[in-house]
C-alpha cells in the first residue's frame, strides 16, 4: 500500500536532500493535502474511480496539479492552465535545504497551495513558528483544513504574498513556492537578518532558485538548481495554446542565421543569460517526430503580439528564421547570446542578485560588476 514510508524510501534511494526533514516527510500524510481529483502530467485521476492509482500518485515523487484556471469551471476546448499544485517532494526538499532552517527560526512562506510545505515546516519547528500567505482565499481555507486534518496549525492567511505578512515579522527565513521575476523588498524588510529562497526568473527561463542572505536592509545572493514552479499569480503572463501566440504567419519576415537554435536550446547557461534580456518572452523547442533530427525553436512574446522561429537542420551552417510583430525576437535573442559570448560565456553560477529599497539589480562575479551590457544588447531601429 502506498504510504509516507514508501515515499521516504523512494526519496532516500534517489539521494534526495532529506536532512532534518526526514521525520516530517514520514509523519505528514501527503494524501491529506490532495483533492479528490488530481492531475499528474496529462492524466486526471479520481480517488473515487481509481483509489489505488490516486494513492500511488500521492506517494510518488511527482508534482501533482490540484487546481487549473484559478478554480474556474472550464469549457471543453479551453486552455487548462495549472494554477496550484502539490510540488514534487524532492524539489520541496531541495528548497528547504537551501533555506537552511534552524530549530528556533520563524519562517514566512509565500504560496501556501495545498498547505503541505507549511505542514512540513510546522511539524519540525512547531506551528507557532510558521506563517504562510496564499493569494487564493479558497485555497487558503483548504490549506487550513488540510493542516487541521494532519493535526497541525501553522498560521495560513489569505493575501498577496508580494507584501509578505508584516504582522508576524521579523522572520529568520522566507521561502516562496512560486516563481517571481522580481523579489519584493517587503520580504527583505521582514527578514532583516535572514535568508530568502525563491524560484526566480522571467518568462524565458524561470528555472532557478535565488538564494539571498539579508543584512542591514540589503539582500544579496546567487542562483542554483533547475526548479519548475508556477509563476506569481499577481504578475503572471498570458499563456494559452501555441496558436494563440502564432498569427499572421503569411506576413512573417524571413532571414537566415549562423547561430544554431539547437545550441541555444541545449545550453542552460545561454538560456539563463538570454532570459535576462528577454524576461517578457518564452521559448519552446519542438523536435520533429521523425528521425530527421530537425528542431524548431519558437520564441513568443507574452503580449502575444510578436513571435519568431528558427529551424535547426543537421549538417548545415545556415538556419532559417521567421519573425513577425513589432519586435524581432530572434534578433533580440541572438544579440543577447552575442553579449553573453562577449562576457566569456559565463556560467549561471557567476551571476548574482541584490535587492534594496531601490529595487532589484543583477550583476556578474561581484556586486560591483554591472550586467547592463547584457540586459540591453539589442536596440530596434
Amino acid at each position: 500500500m502506498p504510504s509516507p514510508a514508501g515515499l521516504l524510501k523512494s526519496l532516500r534511494a534517489q539521494g534526495a536532500a532529506l536532512g532534518p526533514w526526514e521525520g516530517s516527510v514520514a509523519a505528514v500524510r501527503r494524501e491529506l493535502f490532495l483533492p479528490e481529483a488530481i492531475e499528474v502530467g496529462d492524466e486526471v485521476i479520481s480517488r473515487t474511480d481509481s483509489p489505488q492509482r490516486w494513492l500511488e500518485a500521492a506517494y510518488s515523487d511527482v508534482s501533482i496539479t490540484t487546481q487549473v484556471n484559478d478554480g474556474r469551471a472550464s469549457g471543453p476546448d479551453e486552455y487548462r492552465l495549472p494554477t496550484s499544485s502539490s510540488s514534487q517532494p524532492s524539489v520541496m526538499l531541495e528548497a528547504l535545504e537551501l533555506l537552511d532552517v534552524q530549530p528556533t527560526d520563524r519562517v514566512l512562506e509565500l504560496g501556501a497551495g495545498t498547505g503541505l510545505n507549511a505542514a512540513w515546516l510546522a511539524h519540525r519547528l512547531g506551528s507557532d513558528r510558521v506563517v504562510s500567505v496564499e493569494v487564493d482565499p479558497a485555497l487558503a481555507e483548504q490549506a487550513v483544513g488540510n493542516n487541521a486534518a494532519a493535526r497541525l496549525s501553522p498560521r495560513i492567511v489569505a493575501g498577496d504574498g508580494g507584501r509578505g505578512w508584516p504582522e508576524g515579522a521579523p522572520y529568520q527565513r522566507v521561502i516562496a513556492t512560486y516563481a517571481v521575476d522580481e523579489i519584493p523588498y517587503a520580504w527583505v524588510a521582514q527578514a532583516p537578518q535572514g535568508r530568502i529562497v525563491t524560484p526566480w526568473g522571467g518568462s524565458f527561463f524561470p528555472y532557478s532558485f535565488a538564494v539571498l542572505n539579508v543584512h542591514e536592509g540589503r539582500a544579496e545572493g546567487r542562483f542554483t538548481g533547475y526548479p519548475a514552479f508556477m509563476r506569481s499569480r499577481t504578475r503572471r503572463p498570458k499563456r494559452g495554446y501555441l496558436d494563440d501566440f502564432l498569427h499572421h504567419r503569411q506576413d512573417a519576415e524571413h532571414t537566415t542565421t549562423s547561430l544554431s537554435p539547437l545550441t541555444i536550446a541545449q545550453d542552460a547557461d545561454a538560456l539563463f543569460y538570454i532570459g535576462l534580456a528577454l524576461p517578457d518572452a518564452w521559448h519552446l523547442p519542438v523536435t520533429a517526430d521523425d528521425a530527421s533530427g530537425e528542431m524548431t525553436l519558437w520564441i513568443l512574446a507574452d503580449d502575444q503580439r510578436s513571435w519568431a522561429s528558427a529551424d535547426y537542420t543537421p549538417d548545415t551552417g545556415e538556419y532559417t528564421v521567421a519573425q513577425y510583430g513589432p519586435r524581432r525576437l530572434w534578433d533580440e535573442a541572438e544579440a543577447a547570446h552575442g553579449a553573453w559570448e562577449a562576457l566569456g560565456r559565463p556560467t549561471r553560477a557567476r551571476a548574482g542578485i541584490s535587492v534594496t529599497e531601490l529595487g532589484q539589480r543583477l550583476w556578474i562575479d561581484a556586486p560591483e560588476r554591472d550586467m547592463s551590457p547584457l540586459l540591453q544588447p539589442y536596440e530596434q531601429v
